[in-house]
């Protein structure tokens, strides 16, 4: 048996505290990998909590401390609804007096803790100021009679923006949304505090073969550039003044700002379930950020664009609910659409964005939702604005109430 002298233990003592704080946090983020690895798919989500339990999310780096915060909130909603709403698969098995619960309960899964109320007070607001913002820029060019989603799919149809269905057109397309590009990423020092170049080391393309896939995301990643490959197939359907949100959204300061930073950070896989909306929420922010930043300054047709696709986030998302919560038929949920947006996204067809979001209940709303929060969170002030978007993005994704208390704090304690 070996003993140790009080020096000799005091000295031992003294080299254990002098173990760099990130070398203890690598070896309680390695378990934490270890534990979220060896949770079944299937089974009870309260047993997958208890096996959780004995983690400090205090110990962690922020990534695996994200990990842990984010999937127990999630797993805890899971054992609500097997509790409150014992084998039921659909919303359509669910009475409709205690559907606004189960709602809920599935907002609260992608994306926290928001009331049903609150959901349609915001989405009818942002509604009603996109509608009266639209009906300006509309005017301003000269197209005044009608409701705004009849003006919007007149404009759509003029044939002054639409690109030639040919490969001259489509290249023309691409080359002018790599212009576009070009322009926010001269933007980025403006918004951020830092961005690690590499993420900006994107373009648009198209389709090289008649097989691959178009309206894919290639991340990029320190040393291998990466790109969007954007679907023209339809190129009718894709007037000039509807690309500048694409490139905002998909792109800079989107989708390949945010989902590389979260890669490189090594977010777990479980954890993209339970905080799926924040993607599409800071996606539709930077179309915002875009406007914010001067992309559509004097150019009022970009504008409408710009306000396009705002109204189709607002208005699917209130037809998720309207669909889920209020009794309406498809036939109502299409007219809705159509009086607020006027004609279709191009990815979103009527008929495909119907059956998509009443199978996929509270998915369209907790988007939006999270767009929104994201946008009444961002401060004013442009100093501070910066240090927000890069907290936001810190880490990856973050569940509402984890966005809030980082953001604001720099910390999730």
């Amino acid at each position: 048996m070996i003993t140790l002298s009080r020096r000799q233990a005091l000295a031992a003592g003294a080299a254990m505290l002098a173990v760099p704080t990130a070398a203890l946090a690598a070896n309680d983020d390695a378990r934490l990998k270890v534990a979220l690895d060896a949770l079944p798919k299937e089974g009870d989500p309260a047993a997958k909590l208890d096996a959780l339990a004995g983690l400090d999310p205090a110990r962690l780096s922020l990534s695996p401390q994200l990990d842990l915060l984010t999937i127990r909130a999630g797993l805890a909603v899971d054992a609500e609804i097997a509790r409150r709403f014992p084998g039921a698969k659909t919303i359509a098995a669910i009475p409709m007096p205690e559907r606004p619960v189960y709602y809920r309960l599935l907002l609260k899964r992608r994306l926290g803790d928001v009331g049903t109320n609150d959901a349609r007070r915001q989405l009818g607001a942002a509604l009603v100021t996109l509608t009266a913002r639209a009906d300006a820029a509309l005017r301003a060019i000269g197209r005044r009679d009608g409701s705004v989603g009849t003006r919007l799919t007149a404009l759509m149809a003029d044939e002054r923006f639409l690109y030639p269905d040919s490969d001259a057109g489509r290249d023309r397309a691409v080359a002018d949304m790599n212009r576009m590009l070009a322009a926010r990423r001269t933007q980025v020092p403006v918004a951020f505090d830092t961005v690690p170049a590499w993420c900006l080391e994107v373009a648009v393309s198209r389709p090289a073969r008649a097989d691959e896939p178009a309206g894919k995301r290639i991340l990029p990643e320190p040393g291998r550039p990466g790109g969007y490959i954007v679907d023209l197939k339809d190129i009718r359907r894709r007037p000039s003044w509807t690309l500048g949100s694409v490139v905002a959204h998909e792109l800079v300061p989107g989708h390949l700002v945010q989902l590389p930073i979260e890669a490189a950070a090594g977010m777990h896989p479980l954890r993209a379930d339970y905080a799926a909306a924040f993607v599409e929420g800071w996606g539709v922010y930077a179309e915002q950020l875009a406007a914010a930043e001067g992309a559509y300054d004097g150019d009022a047709l970009r504008l409408i664009g710009h306000l396009h696709w705002l109204l189709f986030r607002a208005a699917r998302a209130r037809m998720d609910m309207g669909l889920h919560l209020d009794g309406w038929s498809i036939d109502r949920a299409r007219a809705f659409l159509d009086e607020h947006q006027g004609p279709p996204a191009y990815f979103a067809p009527y008929d495909i964005e119907l059956a998509r979001t009443a199978a996929e209940p509270a998915s369209r709303a907790a988007d939006a939702l999270a767009w929104l929060a994201i946008a009444d969170l961002a401060p004013r002030d442009w100093r501070r604005r910066k240090q927000f978007h890069t907290r936001a993005l810190a880490g990856g994704r973050k569940r509402l109430d984890h966005l809030r208390r980082y953001v604001i704090t720099g910390s999730l304690a």
